[in-house]
């Protein structure tokens, strides 16, 4: 590692406001995906567990005034992201360690920007419009008052992946808080300690009641799903693949119970004919090399005008090598390590597929020379394969980027609309007017134009078709969290 970082991790649950093992006592390893080394072990969470801190999360929600009483919830709120704040460097450690997120990420997506976050949804909650009168009509003759009242949905199961763990911890955790639920959070099983430490904070520097909030790590997957199955919860927010979350809908069918889902994207990065084609080829490419690919809103599609493509792929492919997978510890890291040894196995799965499929590699296509450890993969640019190939229609997950011709507007927006996903994109014009006409017309929840950035607390995020069902972050995201009571009296 280029230089020491502070590195403190949390092997307890917390289950009803204490910090205990599992009740097995059973624990599991927790990796650095750079080094392969052990960092430490985890509670190993099960059944017994997650049963224990449903029905606490249950009697929060039920017994207390968590849920009616606003004031305490923000002040609570603001406790929480100050103690964020007051442990950012042991907790930035932690994320470049566990997760393999690179250090220069840690001051935006991956710590600083989600702990602001908790600013914002308590100052929201703080002003936000619990009740809205609508005035006297007479239904059926009888005159009478009528009014809106936002109230909590109950208790929410909270089911998080890996590759920004402090963002989705707290893009859940945050806004259901806020809006008076209780919450039983189950991470992932590589990124253990990111969520056990949230725990930790809970229980020792806020004054967030007992069950309000719940955190059980666990090496099992499929633990979660007691979430979306049991009666006693009310609401299941799950971030991850478009796999996965179609069962976690089947499996929530069967208590009707509400459903959030944030899916996986396959994200088209359109360049126009007019566009500045070396701003847009540089900006393709260090977004794919970000974070080692690892992001569902990453463009992993580039859409050049066809006699435009070998120019294009030439100034992508100078920018992409000049980006190499290394240390994240390194403040000059873009793309680090992979998080798991399986998920580099399925990255190298769709390079050999992608040469099946007739393609080739302008830059990159294995593991890069000189790191012997970690799970790395060279960021690698992918020509050759046409729109309907699956390494372009397949979410990889991986610093993978392949190249397309397209035949103008129209043909463009035909090519980044022929997906399963529809999660984010770009598009790039030196003409505003048509950039924004042609982000109009293509089926996303998010869209940047001309390297507009629309990463924000106060930005709904989400996707069109399998990419998922509701909106994160923004009024809306914390508006997921709540219930509609219409009320009626005499006038």
């Amino acid at each position: 590692m280029t230089q020491a970082m502070v590195v403190t991790g949390e092997e307890r649950l917390l289950v009803d406001g204490v910090l205990r093992p599992a009740r097995s006592g059973r624990v599991f390893e927790t990796l650095n995906p750079a080094t392969e080394e052990v960092l430490g072990v985890a509670a190993d969470g099960a059944a017994e567990d997650m049963d224990e801190a449903i029905a606490a999360a249950r009697q929060a929600f039920d017994e207390t005034t968590w849920s009616t009483d606003v004031g305490h919830r923000v002040a609570c709120l603001r406790q929480l992201r100050d103690a964020f704040v007051d442990h950012a460097e042991e907790l930035r450690g932690l994320t470049v360690a566990e997760a393999g997120a690179p250090l220069s990420m840690t001051h935006h997506a991956q710590l600083d920007s989600p702990v602001e976050s908790l600013a914002w949804v308590a100052d929201l909650a703080e002003s936000y419009e619990w009740e809205r009168d609508l005035g006297v009509a007479a239904p059926l003759g009888l005159p009478s008052h009528r009014w809106i009242r936002r109230e909590a949905t109950g208790v929410v199961g909270a089911i998080t992946p890996w590759n920004v763990p402090h963002q989705i911890n707290l893009a859940k955790l945050g806004p259901a808080l806020a809006a008076g639920n209780t919450v039983v959070l189950k991470p992932a099983p590589d990124t253990p300690w990111c969520a056990t430490v949230l725990g930790r904070l809970v229980a020792e520097e806020t004054d967030i009641p007992p069950g309000v909030v719940n955190v059980v790590a666990s090496s099992d997957h499929a633990l979660g799903a007691l979430l979306a199955t049991d009666r006693r919860v009310d609401q299941v927010s799950f971030t991850g693949s478009t796999a996965t979350g179609r069962k976690v809908m089947a499996a929530a069918a069967g208590t009707v119970k509400k459903v959030f889902l944030e899916l996986g994207g396959k994200s088209a990065f359109v360049v126009l004919e007019d566009a500045d084609l070396a701003a847009a080829c540089a900006t393709a490419a260090f977004t794919v090399a970000t974070h080692a690919g690892q992001g569902c809103a990453i463009t992993t599609r580039l859409l050049v005008p066809r006699r435009l493509f070998d120019e294009a792929v030439e100034a992508t492919a100078n920018v992409l090598a000049g980006l190499p997978a290394a240390d994240p510890v390194d403040p000059g890291t873009v793309c680090g390590p992979l998080i798991s040894a399986r998920q580099r196995d399925r990255v190298e799965g769709y390079l050999r597929l992608a040469v099946e499929e007739g393609g080739s590699f302008v830059c990159g296509g294995g593991r890069p020379d000189g790191l012997d450890r970690g799970y790395f993969i060279e960021p690698t640019l992918v020509v050759g394969v046409p729109n309907s190939a699956r390494v372009a229609q397949e979410e990889i997950f991986g610093p993978v980027l392949c190249v397309i011709p397209h035949d103008g507007d129209d043909a463009a927006v035909a090519l980044a609309n022929d997906s399963a996903y529809g999660l984010s994109g770009s598009v790039w014009s030196r003409d505003r007017d048509r950039a924004i006409a042609v982000a109009g017309r293509i089926r996303t929840g998010t869209i940047g134009v001309n390297g507009g950035l629309w990463f924000s607390p106060d930005v709904p995020f989400g996707g069109y078709r399998q990419s998922g069902v509701g909106r994160e972050s923004g009024v809306a995201g914390f508006e997921e969290y709540l219930e509609t009571k219409s009320l009626a009296e005499p006038a």
